[in-house]
Formats: structure tokens, C-alpha cells, sequence
């Protein structure tokens, strides 16, 4: 396989893995027609319940900086061999 392919799939795991762990608090309510999301500024504890989409906003960034950095060694080390 690729260096930089193996890099970047590195990258978006580690960077999916650090956005899960450092996640907001967040709370969604809903009432009939009406939906209110609260988000705390606390990391979110080990719960059951299901992610928000905000939580899933916050992972999803962390995982395309993670494939970033990691593109980017990738093409770092080519460069060097």
C-alpha cells in the first residue's frame, strides 16, 4: 500500500478517535415541532446515548485534520525517499 494512503487512513482514524474523546456535551430536546439543542462546555462522559449532530460535526472535523496531518506526512516522506 501507499505511504500517503496508509497515512492518511492513519490520520483520519487517530484524528476520529481524538474528535470522539474531546466531543461537547450536548443535549438535544425536542417538544412536537420544536427542537433545542444545548451544548455545554465540558467534554461529553462515557454515556449510551446517541451522538448529536453537532457531536458528529465536531468528530467529522477532527477526522479531516487528522487526514490532513496525515496526507501530509505521507507526502513528506515521498519526498525524502
Amino acid at each position: 500500500m501507499n505511504s500517503k494512503v496508509l497515512l492518511l487512513l492513519i490520520g483520519l482514524l487517530v484524528g476520529a478517535a481524538a474528535g470522539y474523546v474531546t466531543r461537547p456535551a450536548t443535549t438535544e430536546i425536542t417538544l412536537g415541532g420544536l427542537s433545542i439543542e444545548v451544548e455545554g462546555n465540558r467534554t461529553a462522559r462515557g454515556g449510551t446515548a446517541e451522538l448529536t449532530s453537532s457531536q458528529w460535526r465536531h468528530i467529522a472535523i477532527f477526522a479531516g485534520i487528522g487526514g490532513v496531518l496525515g496526507l501530509g506526512a505521507g507526502f513528506a516522506i515521498g519526498r525524502r525517499s
